[in-house]
């Protein structure tokens, strides 16, 4: 058990994690930047170390500053929540370097599922279902359309590599909707995770959105929590999440359960994450992991 964890967040999340850590009988230290000197999760950590300037830049994403107030405050842990640095694969290596816990994935499984393309690889490996497509970076309009040709048929998703929320995800529904498509995806990447690659998946029309929560020891022992679904989007991005989900009997919650826990033993994840996937005809593909806490994990 730690004595005392530092909580490299702010706002919502910082304070949930204070609450649990405060039934646990562990001191939590708060970071903050001069926007958040008043702020409640300031107030809450039983110590509290500046980080910088109003800019998250210049505060809460700063690597370099965050470890400072590591060994300043003596924590042996990091809990990162969500956002901000929660999947920065090269944090959690810094920790380590540092015989620091990061309370979370080690930084090879954040690597492995930061990548789209190399995270289906991966679960393909594994016997994990995944959705029909690309395991590799699509160079081209025309290799993609030889691709769809055939190999995997309209209508077809094209995302970016390191895309997620919604960005950097189009549709084509026909050979005539096909560059568009693929050039849009490509300049969203580009925008929001300065990586234009693209991949190809086959576009499911109708399906459920299903994710699972699971729990990872650093024993590797993987366990799941059931299931949310998160079918109700705009614009790819969830608006309501509901558990457990209506469309899911036992007899499929224990598959997909099954699906999910492989998925997160075959990186050798720790800690919590959710397992996203897709439900048509009563088969669930893996679609990507979020290797952190997330906003809706209390639905769970």
């Amino acid at each position: 058990m730690f004595s005392k964890i530092l909580i490299a967040n702010r706002g919502e999340i910082a304070v949930r994690i204070m609450r649990a850590c405060e039934e646990l009988g562990i001191a939590t230290v708060a970071v903050y930047s001069e926007l958040d000197r008043d702020a409640r999760h300031t107030r809450r950590g039983h110590e509290a170390f500046l980080l910088g300037p109003g800019p998250a830049s210049e505060s809460y994403l700063s690597i370099e500053r965050l470890l400072e107030a590591v060994r300043r405050s003596g924590a042996e842990a990091v809990h990162p929540g969500y956002g901000f640095l929660a999947e920065n694969a090269a944090f959690a290596a810094a920790l380590a370097e540092r015989q620091i816990a990061f309370i979370g994935p080690p930084a090879s499984a954040i690597e492995a599922m930061g990548s789209k393309t190399r995270a289906r690889k991966l679960m393909a490996a594994a016997g994990v279902p995944i959705v029909p497509g690309t395991t590799e970076p699509v160079a081209s309009v025309e290799d993609a359309r030889k691709l769809i040709e055939e190999e995997i048929g309209y209508p077809v998703a094209v995302k970016a590599v390191g895309g997620g929320g919604g960005k950097g995800f189009r549709v084509a529904l026909g050979d005539d909707e096909l560059s568009g498509a693929f050039e849009g995806a490509a300049r969203e990447g580009e925008k929001f995770f300065a990586d234009s690659t693209v991949y190809l998946e086959r576009y499911l029309p109708d399906p459920r959105h299903v994710e699972v929560q699971v729990l990872a020891d650093t024993h590797g022992r993987v366990i799941h929590l059931g299931e949310r679904d998160c079918s109700l989007q705009r614009r790819h991005q969830k608006l309501i999440e509901e558990a457990p989900a209506p469309a899911v009997d036992e007899r499929l919650r224990a598959r997909i359960g099954k699906i999910a826990t492989d998925a997160a033993a075959a990186v050798g994840y720790t800690g919590a994450g959710t397992i996203e996937g897709l439900l048509q005809n009563g088969e669930y593909f893996f679609l990507e992991m979020n290797t952190r806490v997330q906003v809706e994990h209390c639905v769970t």
